[in-house]
Order: C-alpha cells, then sequence, then structure tokens
C-alpha cells in the first residue's frame, strides 16, 4: 500500500522473487513502479524476525562457525549460530537470508 495515496497494488510471485520469505504486515517496502504498475519489491536490507522452532544446541559445542537450521516467524528456515534459542529476535539480511545479530531485548 501507497503510505501517501493509500493505493493498494498486487504483486504476482516472480516479481517478489525470494523476498517474500521476510514480508511481515505492515512492513515497509520499496516498489518500483512503471506507468503506475508495480514492477518489483525489495523489502529492508535486514529485518528483526523471533524464532519459531529450532533444536537446541549441543552442549560444549564451542567452536565459532557452528550452525543450525532454525524457522523464523514468516516460516523462512535460516541457518543460526548453535547459541539461538527458540522466542530470540534475530536481525535477517533479505538479500541472501543469512544470520546478522540477535536482537537485545
Amino acid at each position: 500500500m501507497d503510505n501517501e495515496s493509500f493505493e493498494q497494488y498486487e504483486l504476482d510471485a516472480d516479481a517478489v522473487g525470494d523476498g517474500w520469505k521476510f514480508l511481515k504486515d505492515g512492513m515497509k517496502c520499496m516498489m518500483t513502479l512503471f506507468n503506475g504498475n508495480p514492477l518489483d519489491m525489495t523489502p529492508p536490507m535486514q529485518v528483526e524476525m523471533e524464532v519459531t522452532y529450532c533444536e537446541p544446541g549441543a552442549k560444549g559445542n564451542t567452536a565459532t562457525n557452528v550452525t543450525k537450521p532454525a524457522t523464523i516467524e514468516t516460516g523462512a528456515e535460516i541457518q543460526v549460530p548453535a547459541f539461538v534459542n527458540l522466542g530470540d529476535v534475530i536481525k535477517v539480511d533479505t538479500r541472501d537470508g543469512s544470520y546478522v545479530e540477535r536482537v537485545k531485548k
């Protein structure tokens, strides 16, 4: 929805690409229009997402590059460090779906 005119636009899945994995209701995104028709959509570079599922990290696993799969609130699965837990809010880079950091509460 355009924040100034409140006009709503629809895009097909091809125009959104993998960006749908990081979209939340009410999120501000950039949209490219040509003659009033939407061409593509770009989400913010980084978004904060809650971890809705992940396995607990293995005890004693202190290696710096150990990762595990985690599901975020949109249903997308990304790789996160072993110290990330269920319910944590993390920052995700939407360009490649990578973990950036854990958000302090």
